[in-house]
Order: C-alpha cells, then structure tokens, then sequence
C-alpha cells in the first residue's frame, strides 16, 4: 500500500464513505457497531474518512454522521485525515450577503461534531449559483489562512466550475461521481486535475453496489431512505442490460482470486495516480473488503485487456457528474 496525495494532504489510497451510518441504504446500524467498523478500517490501515453535516438529516438531523465519526476518531485525531462538507440549502442567502460567516457558522457547528478544532478538507457539497465564485473561493480561502481547514474541495462539478474556483483559491480535491458505469470525469475533470495537482475522490466507485456482483434484477430495496431506487443504473431492465459488465469483472476477479468490487477499485488505481475512492457501506466486512482492494494489483496488461473489455460494452442509465442546486445553467457570476 502506497499513500496518496490530495493537494498537499496525505491519505491512505483507498478512503471509507461514512454516509451510509446515517441514511442513504436503509435501516442504518447502532451507533456502537458503526463506531466499531469506524476503527476496524482504521486498524486496517484506512486514514481518510469522508463524511458531510447532511448525513443524517433525512430521517435523523444534520451532523449525526459528523459526531459517529467524531466520536469513533477523537482519541486518534493525529492519526487521521478528515473531510467534510457544506452544503448551503437551507441557508437564508441573498445574493450581496457575505459568505464567510455563513461558511464560518457551518464549519464551527462540523468542528464540534467532529470534535476537533480544524478539519482537513472542507468541501462545499454543490455549487449554489446564485454565489458568486470568487466570494465562495475566498472564503475557503481565509478558512485555510485561520488554520481551521488544510484545504478545500469541491463535489459533483464540472472543469468549468473547478477552473473558476481554482483560479481563487487552489484546490486540494474534486469529489465527483466516477466509476466503471460513469466515466464522465475522464473527459476533463482528471485531465485538469492531473495538471494542477488536484486529488479526484469518486463516490460511489462501485455504483452503489451494483459493481460487486451481489445486486441482480431480483434485488429489492427498501423502500425508506434508501438511495438506490433513484439510480438509473439499478432500476430492473438496466440491471439486466449491464450484467455484461458484471461478466467481465467476475472474469478479472477469479484470474485474479479477488472480488468483483475490488477489481473494480483497482482499475482506476491503476489508472489514475491521483485518485483516491471512497466506498461506503454499513458492513463491517464490506468496508474491510473494500480497502482490500489496495492489495490487488494489475499489470499494464491486465489493465490494458480489462480497459479494452469495458469499452466494448454498452452501458445502460445514467446519472452524470454535474449537480447543481438550479437545473438550469447560467453565466457564472464573478
């Protein structure tokens, strides 16, 4: 297992999701169990946890993800990398009002939560664009100037947008969807990340579980909080269109006495030198599975043949790596 680099900021190469602890697929575990699958990655060798004040809020309130991982992580707080976001919906914004405070009030709510007096990266969750850019990225910008954040991020955006943000305030990290059924992000946003030093962190890198091998076309979900009966790729005709996919990867995986998922994560490893996904699950045994995948090596060829099956397959549904709070565009103000 070798680190990687975020910006400036080390972390393991694979990372754990935390949102599934607070809603997102179902009924969630008690806090006690999802503590203790919290410090089973650590021991494993995980650094980088990922979470957001949203968790929660569905069902339970804003921060209930933030204070599982604060209070599973305090006593080892030098150990660790820690990331979490804003997300201003909600938020009693005009535009002209000034965005540090608003930022500021978010961040020291995330601090206790956390329990601790600075995060390392800070992500604002989506692009309000009713924001101005430049504002936005300044007051990140002060944020890491006050030592209260090492760095910042942004999520589900386009190389447009990161560019605009970039210019600012450097960033560390893009958080975007990315995986084998969404490869939107190869077109730009890891071409401009490569070149600026900037970290891709993919959620839902093995599409909401569809990429291990275990979701089939007789699948159901629950039907309370669970995500995954918005995603296109998992409604029962897509399942079925795409189980070509699944085909190749249990190919790779038994040449490779692996799983599904794991060959999953090791391609855009192997790919990519500045990715860095963040599987999420509420099992104790798939998330240690799931960082198992930095121990699955691929050859150039390997690679090169698993590259060359992907492509020739049609993949069915799509969700796409842009999300912002107006589904109509508009000039970005500067």
């Amino acid at each position: 297992m070798k680190n990687r680099f975020l910006g400036k900021i080390e972390v393991s190469p694979i990372g754990m999701g935390c949102m599934a602890f607070s809603h997102g697929y179902g009924k969630i575990p008690d806090e006690a169990y999802a503590v203790s699958a919290i410090r089973a990655a650590l021991d494993f060798g995980c650094t980088f946890f990922d979470t957001a004040e949203a968790y929660g809020e569905q069902l339970y309130y804003r921060g209930h993800n933030e204070q599982i991982l604060g209070k599973a992580l305090e006593n080892v707080r030098d150990k660790v990398v820690l990331a979490t976001k804003i997300h201003f919906r909600g938020t009693a914004y005009k535009p002209g009002d000034p965005i540090y405070p608003i930022l500021k009030e978010h961040l020291t709510q995330s601090l206790k939560n956390l329990r601790t007096d600075y995060v390392d990266l800070y992500y604002l969750h989506r692009v309000n664009l009713e924001m101005p850019v430049d504002e936005v990225a300044e007051a990140f910008g002060r944020l890491i100037e006050e030592g209260l954040i090492r760095g910042w991020g942004l999520s589900q955006v386009s190389a447009s947008q990161l560019d605009s943000f970039h210019r600012v305030t450097p960033v560390s990290a893009v958080q975007n969807l990315y995986n084998m059924l969404e490869r939107d992000c190869e077109k730009d946003i890891f071409p401009y990340c490569l070149e600026h030093n900037i970290g891709v962190v993919p959620f839902s890198p093995i599409a909401s579980g569809f990429l291990s091998g275990k979701i089939t076309a007789d699948t159901t979900f629950e039907k309370v909080d669970d995500v995954r009966v918005f995603v296109p790729q998992l409604s029962k005709e897509n399942i079925i269109a795409n189980q070509p996919i699944i085909d190749i990867l249990n190919r790779f995986a038994a040449e490779k006495q692996a799983t599904p998922a794991q060959i999953t994560l090791a391609w855009m490893l192997h790919k990519y030198p500045n990715v860095v996904p963040i599987p999420g699950s509420k099992r104790k045994e798939r998330i240690l599975e799931n960082l198992g995948a930095w121990n699955v090596t691929l050859t150039d060829e390997e690679f090169s043949s698993l590259e060359a099956a992907l492509n020739a397959v049609e993949v069915h549904g799509h969700r796409g790596n842009v999300e912002n709070e107006r589904s109509t565009m508009k000039e970005w103000k500067r």
